[in-house]
């Protein structure tokens, strides 16, 4: 009879060693990984913080917005800044499950930067390396707003690669707008 309790006593700490294992590790991999602030994204893109601006999107604009994203955009106005020859936007896409937040600079109708600022999914991170954003360098729209470059994808984070090339766009596109006005 002892032997069976202390068998049962060591089973019952594996099982709650094992069950407080899973929620740790499910907890790191809800957390955020914050790779750049958006404010200093915009201190690195411009040399300072300059006031940011707003692109109110009309119903044309959210149409057109939808149509690239897939979805309609969340927001009613999209803040940006700009130095006059550029301007840089901080977007948000959902990757998999989670949100993914991303800045691009654009020049002249082009992406001059790209960066993932916070990531939250729990695979696919490798869109953050320098390796894969600079595809996006030199990148414009092409009539039917699709990228005029090819992005190469990357094994296990298709999901992902796929919301940065539509933040890419959306980006791009915004810039256009803005311009305009």
């Amino acid at each position: 009879m002892l032997f069976s309790v202390l068998r049962k006593s060591r089973l019952t700490r594996l099982l709650a060693a094992w069950l407080a294992t899973i929620c740790l590790a499910s907890v790191s991999f809800a957390a955020d990984n914050v790779y750049q602030e958006p404010d200093s994204f915009l201190q690195e893109a411009f040399g300072h913080t300059p006031q940011p601006s707003v692109l109110w999107l009309t119903r044309d604009v959210q149409a057109e917005a939808a149509r690239i994203l897939g979805h309609a955009p969340t927001q009613l106005r999209q803040r940006y800044w700009t130095d006059g020859s550029r301007t840089a936007w901080v977007l948000e896409e959902i990757g998999k499950e989670d949100l993914i937040t991303a800045g691009f600079v654009v020049k002249n109708g082009r992406i001059e930067q790209s960066r993932v600022l916070i990531y939250r999914e729990n695979r696919g991170g490798e869109v953050r390396y320098p390796a894969f954003l600079r595809q996006f360098q030199g990148a414009a729209l092409s009539a039917d707003n699709r990228l005029d470059k090819n992005i190469d994808g990357i094994s296990g984070a298709t999901l992902s690669v796929h919301a940065m090339e539509r933040m890419a766009r959306v980006a791009l596109y915004f810039d256009q707008v803005a311009r305009r006005k």
